[in-house]
């Protein structure tokens, strides 16, 4: 689509939700990744709101309620989108942005038409079933097993780290199937109702007062081949999609724009300080710069490109960015920055958004992939530097050492 075209799809779109939502300011509150944030139903009204249109998933073929746009068109629709008030909707992006494309990539018809409906209207919440105690970094480690059991599967194990697992409605679940072959081809994909008999979730307590982590634990839990996604053996291509589509929430998901940024820079604490209005001006640039990085991946998939090695930059980028906009929102508070409450709460004792963004700032350098392990995939895949020695990668997975 051309230039005048794009521009004519985005007035569009923003006729259509000038309908429906008030538009952001420099003062709207925002979430980093949820932070601090529990409220479920206002995110469940947003989504079925906007779900006629196919505003949310712009992406999704129009059979399955989304606006059968290309990534350049479906970029265009999300920076309308941006312009918008929104609550906070990280409950719901595993599904809207990670599970749902998987879904399309890999099920079947039927499965699509099972499960996305709900995922784009929010009335199911997803979770991610996939990092273990010795399967973080190296996802392919992981050892929960599904069995054969008649027409079905039976699983034990346990996970890790699964965002939102206390209160999802179904996860994407990674399961060693075969340990007679190397790690990354003994995986299968499947979709896990978590409601069933014999699954145990305990709620993970973070530093800033979350509980939005879990550990999983699997006894004999009963899996449907039906809610199987892709050929057994073959869980580590639905992982690959997953984990491509995850980089690039990650990297989308500041928490904060431009016009915030700026907002800050007329604050006391920055106006009179050179040195701060200098890092808020690094800070706007470096914010420029990783949405630019976002065009331009999303130009070279249309073109037909694999996903590459942005992703990862895009993440280092922005998880370098949200620590130091954090750091200079806090500084510009002064010693209230150290008490809750002190900054534009809605309740007393609540803190403030930078103190929310401060503390969550840290896990972002290892949810979705350590900084390390995107490093490890820059070096390889762009700069072309040898690979790590991995002594066990063509070793049958129960044959391991």
């Amino acid at each position: 689509m051309t230039a005048p075209g794009l521009a004519g799809l985005q007035a569009q779109v923003r006729a259509g939700l000038d309908e429906l939502l008030p538009r952001r300011s420099a003062t709207s509150r925002s979430a980093v990744l949820g932070a601090g944030r529990d409220d479920l139903e206002a995110g469940r009204r947003w989504l079925r709101l906007l779900a006629p249109g196919g505003w949310v998933t712009p992406g999704w073929p129009v059979d399955y309620g989304g606006m059968g746009l290309g990534d350049r068109e479906a970029e265009a629709v999300r920076e309308v989108m941006a312009e918008f008030e929104a609550p906070d909707l990280y409950p719901f992006l595993v599904g809207v942005e990670l599970v749902g494309p998987t879904i399309l990539a890999h099920a079947t018809d039927d499965q699509a038409r099972r499960w996305l409906p709900a995922i784009r209207t929010g009335d199911e919440i997803w979770c991610q079933l996939f990092s273990e105690p010795d399967a973080g970094s190296d996802l392919a480690n992981l050892s929960s097993r599904a069995v054969r059991d008649g027409r079905g599967w039976r699983l034990r194990g346990s996970k890790v780290w699964t965002s939102r697992g206390s209160y999802a409605d179904w996860g994407l679940l990674l399961a060693r199937t075969d340990g007679s072959v190397p790690k990354h081809r003994g995986i299968t994909a499947f979709a896990l109702d978590m409601g069933r008999p014999g699954i145990t979730v305990r709620p993970l307590r973070q530093m800033n007062g979350d509980a939005h982590f879990s550990e999983v634990f699997f006894d004999d839990v009963e899996i449907p081949d039906g809610d199987r996604i892709g050929q057994p053996g073959e869980g580590w291509r639905v992982a690959i999609t997953c984990l491509s589509h995850e980089r690039g929430s990650l990297a989308g998901g500041l928490g904060v724009t431009a016009e915030q940024l700026l907002a800050l820079g007329a604050t006391a604490g920055v106006a009179a300080s050179p040195v701060r209005r200098d890092r808020l001006a690094r800070a706007v640039t470096d914010l420029r710069l990783i949405q630019w990085g976002g065009q331009r991946a999303a130009e070279s998939r249309r073109a037909g490109h694999l996903p590459g090695p942005e992703g990862s930059l895009a993440k280092l980028a922005s998880n370098a960015l949200v620590r130091d906009v954090a750091g200079l929102g806090l500084e510009s508070e002064g010693p209230a920055a150290t008490v809750t409450g002190a900054g534009p709460s809605k309740d007393a004792g609540e803190s403030d958004e930078w103190q929310s963004m401060w503390l969550v700032s840290p896990s972002l350098s290892i949810r979705g992939g350590t900084d390390e392990i995107q490093r490890n995939i820059i070096g390889e895949r762009a700069l072309g530097l040898p690979p790590e020695p991995r002594v066990d990668k063509d070793r049958p997975f129960d044959e391991r050492g």
